[in-house]
């Protein structure tokens, strides 16, 4: 093989590389269909930020009637449904509703979500939700949850941040702020990046679902606004 053979290989070799590379990138850029479970505070917040970057969405809530005007403001890609319509349209699903219905509403959605990336933002409270929430506070929410959204690739996340700020602290300068995440996923940990990262945000991985106690309520990074660097140090990561 001469000199100008080989060459023509490697330029060859060096096109189809790119042309894969393209296309991955292609795909990860795609818009995805996601379903809002509780479209309250956090959810609404989402909602207008992945609405903005592109994605399409089907907002619900106890009361679809009330989030019309929502998902006229956020363009043609946004519409209402009720919360099982949500969970079938979603590839990737936000679960935002107080703790005590986390459980019902697994099983109301456990045939629409089964086998869906479920993003699940919610915190127990006792005040609010009964003696339930010091139960989950003292087992931690990741492996609660967990019990409580069976057959769902579920990632904890958007709950340790206070809804105003997700809603106005996007793509903070000069530094973004972070939000934890927490999987036993690696797929559903990939997606939960992306959209924070849509959000205006920057992710970090704390774990598993067992580390997701880390930064439950109460503890010293909850509601904190924190660079990823920040957060990394407070939760002694790598």
């Amino acid at each position: 093989m001469n000199a100008r053979t080989v060459l023509r290989a490697l330029l060859s070799a060096a096109a189809l590389s790119v042309v894969a590379m393209s296309a991955s990138a292609a795909e990860s850029a795609a818009p995805l269909k996601i379903g809002i479970v509780g479209t309250g505070n956090i959810g609404g917040a989402l909602a207008k930020h992945w609405a903005k970057a592109g994605h399409e969405l089907v907002i619900s809530s106890r009361h679809p009637e009330e989030l019309q005007a929502l998902a006229k403001s956020l363009g043609p890609k946004v519409r209402v449904g009720t919360p099982l319509e949500a969970a079938q349209f979603g590839d990737v699903v936000l679960l935002s509703v107080p703790y005590k219905a986390t459980q019902q509403v697994g099983q109301d959605l456990a045939t629409a979500w089964k086998g869906k990336i479920v993003l699940d933002t919610g915190n127990p409270y006792p005040m609010r939700d009964g003696t339930m929430a010091l139960d989950a506070r003292k087992r931690g929410t990741g492996v609660t949850s967990k019990e409580f959204l069976p057959g769902v690739r579920l990632v904890r996340a958007f709950n340790a941040i206070n809804w105003d700020d997700l809603t106005n602290q996007g793509n903070h300068q000069p530094e973004r702020y972070a939000i934890p995440l927490a999987s036993d996923d690696a797929e559903g940990l990939k997606v939960a990046q992306r959209l924070v990262r849509d959000a205006g945000f920057d992710p970090v991985v704390v774990g598993g679902l067992a580390r997701a106690r880390e930064f439950d309520v109460g503890t010293k990074v909850y509601t904190e606004l924190l660079t990823a660097k920040q957060l990394r140090e407070a939760l002694a990561l790598k």
